[in-house]
């Protein structure tokens, strides 16, 4: 059974993951995990808010956001700062690109290995002093285009 389809922890790999940092897979961490799964990128109102609809568990706003924040501590989610400075999480810890969309303020993934790899291999040549690379985020800041109708 595969652990991430997409990049995106399986139920199961999931699970795996918690086991593996010594978390309990509890209730609260499956509905947040689930709701992650359908959103990709949330803020923790708007995982609540799917876990809420979804009505398979009661999770406050509060603990969503702990939990969220427990899981990209530990490297099993990201964090991502919106244009608007509102903290966003990402179900997908792996190197990945983004578009931000920054009329509705949406992440959208964009699957390009090929320039993913072009520039982790062009900063591993490079030198920084005092300093060195935990991994490349590269966000491409975007707005919908408007198409001319005739």
């Amino acid at each position: 059974m595969p652990q991430h389809v997409n990049g995106c922890p399986t139920v199961e790999g999931f699970r795996a993951l918690l086991r593996k940092h010594g978390l309990k897979a509890t209730a609260q961490r499956m509905a947040v995990h689930e709701a992650m799964m359908v959103l990709v990128h949330a803020s923790p109102d708007q995982v609540s808010a799917q876990i809420a609809a979804a009505g398979t568990q009661k999770v406050t706003v509060a603990s969503v956001y702990n939990i969220l924040s427990q899981l990209a501590d530990f490297g099993i989610y990201r964090r991502r700062l919106s244009g608007s400075g509102k903290m966003v999480f990402d179900v997908r810890s792996g190197n990945h690109l983004h578009l931000y969309d920054r009329e509705t303020g949406e992440f959208r993934d964009v699957v390009d290995e090929d320039l993913t790899d072009l520039v982790e291999s062009r900063l591993r040549r490079r030198r920084f002093k005092g300093y060195s690379i935990d991994y490349v985020d590269i966000q491409f800041v975007c707005h919908p285009t408007k198409r001319k109708t005739k």
